[in-house]
């Protein structure tokens, strides 16, 4: 059997924690950068397949390919590591102010990676600026720049509270994904493992900050009505915070909590069983 129980699902997220936070800055911005562009390839991808097929749903089967390249190379998406780096410290593991610098360094290679698949993708879909962004997922992701941002603006606090919660809901299911993607030793059980819950949470809309880091760049590279600022208050910064309590309450957490205590506690019932 190539599947995990979940006692040890947990000590392997515990030990991928671990391990995250003794990379260096070099290899976290390289890890980071990678992730950030497979996901936004992933992303133009996924409104590729729903635009040819005119079935959104079909979107969100693609979109994981990304996600699960991240996971079987071992790759830095700050998403899942809001889980699993905070559960090493749980564990005395790392140092807190080792996961708040890991974490840090693992978002901004994100961000360069994001921005840099923007640029790249706008050149070919625009022949270089030759071509209008008036059509197509050119069109696509103008709009959702707009709506991620301004779109929210436009209701207020409504519209951040509403962001705030689709960030946590998107990111427990990220991090299931990570979680999943630990379940098995067989490539296959990974695969199956981390793409399901990636799915969930494409299919519904929810808000991811690494997706978003090349969706709202991309549509303001194209002529979204959607300010620096926009982007950051309206988007990044409340998205980020709400990823980060999904991966860490709902899943770091929650699994830390009813797996690692429990489990020393029937231990050493048991050894006090045995010693009567």
């Amino acid at each position: 059997m190539d599947s995990l129980k979940p006692a040890e699902i947990v000590d392997a997220m515990i030990s991928a924690g671990a391990a995250r936070t003794e990379l260096g800055v070099c290899d976290l911005l390289i890890r980071g950068g990678l992730s950030g562009m497979l996901l936004g390839i992933s992303t133009t991808l996924a409104l590729t397949a729903a635009a040819q097929t005119g079935v959104a749903f079909v979107g969100a089967l693609i979109f994981p390919v990304g996600f699960v390249m991240i996971v079987l190379l071992g790759l830095d998406l700050v998403t899942g590591s809001f889980a699993l780096v905070p559960m090493a410290a749980m564990a005395g593991r790392a140092r807190w102010s080792t996961v708040a610098g890991n974490l840090a360094w693992a978002f901004l290679g994100n961000l360069i990676g994001s921005v840099l698949y923007a640029v790249l993708f706008v050149i070919t879909i625009t022949d270089a600026g030759l071509l209008p962004a008036t059509t197509g997922i050119a069109q696509k992701l103008v709009q959702l720049a707009e709506a991620k941002t301004t779109g929210y603006a436009a209701i207020g606090g409504a519209g951040m509270l509403t962001m705030f919660v689709k960030a946590i809901l998107c990111n427990w299911m990220v991090c299931m994904g990570t979680a999943m993607g630990l379940a098995s030793t067989s490539a296959i059980g990974r695969i199956v493992g981390a793409w399901l819950p990636v799915t969930v949470f494409f299919a519904q809309g929810f808000e991811h900050a690494v997706v978003n880091m090349f969706v709202i760049p991309a549509g303001m590279l194209m002529g979204a009505k959607v300010s620096f600022g926009d982007w950051w208050f309206w988007n990044q910064i409340p998205v980020t915070l709400g990823n980060f309590v999904g991966g860490f309450v709902f899943v770091g957490v929650a699994l830390y909590v009813t797996y690692v205590p429990s489990r020393a506690r029937l231990a050493s019932e048991a050894l006090a069983a045995s010693g009567d």
